[in-house]
């Protein structure tokens, strides 16, 4: 068969479906984690590939972590290295738009090309086991006598964790711009510092801290959202008394300068791994909502968040 002929005859498969779906498959995709290991970003890209894969719609997704600057220098690299590039992605979410606000980088999250948010999540404040604070109380007690003497640890500089403490002073009557935040490259760090005390409090996804509150060496002791967590026993800030409500959200963009077919072709990739096995599986374990959100839609939604995120900050004294 003439190769023009054949690939016509390939075209008119792929027109009509005949073709199964592993022949359309990328070769190889690409996934920019923008923060070190360990982290939300990390384990909600890692999560994302396998369920790309169980999906039938890649073959094999390779990670590269870059973090740093609240995702600002993965971004960065992320814009620079992939143009045109119809298999590189990058995990990103609200933390990355806290971190622009704040950091003002040279680099901007419209070079890229938005995607889809993927799933939502609300944070946890804990305290290492060995504390000598037992409760948000204590914690809210001694910032009051002494806030640079409350190391608070999470994520980047203008993450929803440094927010929320933020938040919580001013709701306390402590000046936030005296709050002693203490900013990790990634969840591990975070992680690492907590179980070793070197910070009196810390804060992220439930989903990052689970294993260590269920064995006991974290002491959970607030979420951020309205109402309890199912199946999670960790009162809310709003029921002791402290009117704080912040939400976390995950999502994909693609790189700069991909056609509108090539976006359409990621965004159907990410919906179809969306209904895998695999993606239920890691909603399930690490405890997120699913928020799926696509294209335009999430495009809109993004503008919509800086506005109120940045005017959350503003309320809480962070610029």
């Amino acid at each position: 068969m003439r190769r023009d002929t054949f690939l016509k005859s390939v075209a008119a498969l792929v027109a009509a479906g005949a073709l199964p779906q592993a022949a359309l498959a990328a070769a190889n995709l690409k996934i920019m984690v923008p923060a070190n290991p360990g982290g939300g970003w990390d384990t909600t890209g890692r999560a994302l590939g396998k369920a790309l894969q169980d999906a039938g719609v890649a073959t094999a997704v390779t990670f590269e972590n870059k973090g740093g600057a609240a995702g600002a220098i993965g971004l960065a690299q992320f814009v620079n290295a992939s143009k045109g590039d119809a298999n590189a992605m990058m995990v990103m979410g609200a933390v990355m738009l806290g971190g622009i606000i704040t950091g003002k980088p040279p680099v901007n999250l419209s070079q890229a090309v938005p995607l889809a948010r993927l799933t939502s999540e609300y944070n946890v404040f804990v305290l290492p086991e060995s504390s000598p604070l037992k409760t948000m109380k204590d914690v809210i007690e001694q910032m009051k006598k002494d806030p640079g003497s409350v190391k608070w640890g999470g994520g980047s500089r203008g993450s929803t964790e440094h927010i929320a403490a933020a938040m919580i002073a001013r709701e306390v009557g402590v000046d936030p711009s005296k709050i002693n935040y203490v900013p990790f490259r990634g969840g591990g760090e975070a992680t690492a510092a907590i179980l070793g005390g070197n910070v009196t409090v810390g804060g992220s996804g439930y989903s990052e801290f689970a294993q260590y509150i269920e064995a006991g060496k974290m002491r959970a002791i607030a979420v951020t959202s309205a109402v309890r967590l199912k199946g999670i026993g960790v009162p809310t800030l709003k029921e002791q008394g402290i009117n704080v409500e912040i939400g976390n959200w995950r999502g994909v963009y693609g790189a700069p300068g991909i056609t509108p077919e090539q976006r359409k072709a990621l965004i159907d990739m990410l919906v179809k791994a969306t209904k895998s096995k695999a993606w239920a599986e890691a909603l399930e374990k690490n405890a997120w909502t699913p928020a799926l959100l696509t294209g335009a839609e999430f495009e809109d939604f993004v503008d919509r968040e800086f506005a109120s995120l940045r005017a959350t900050m503003v309320k809480a004294g962070m610029i």
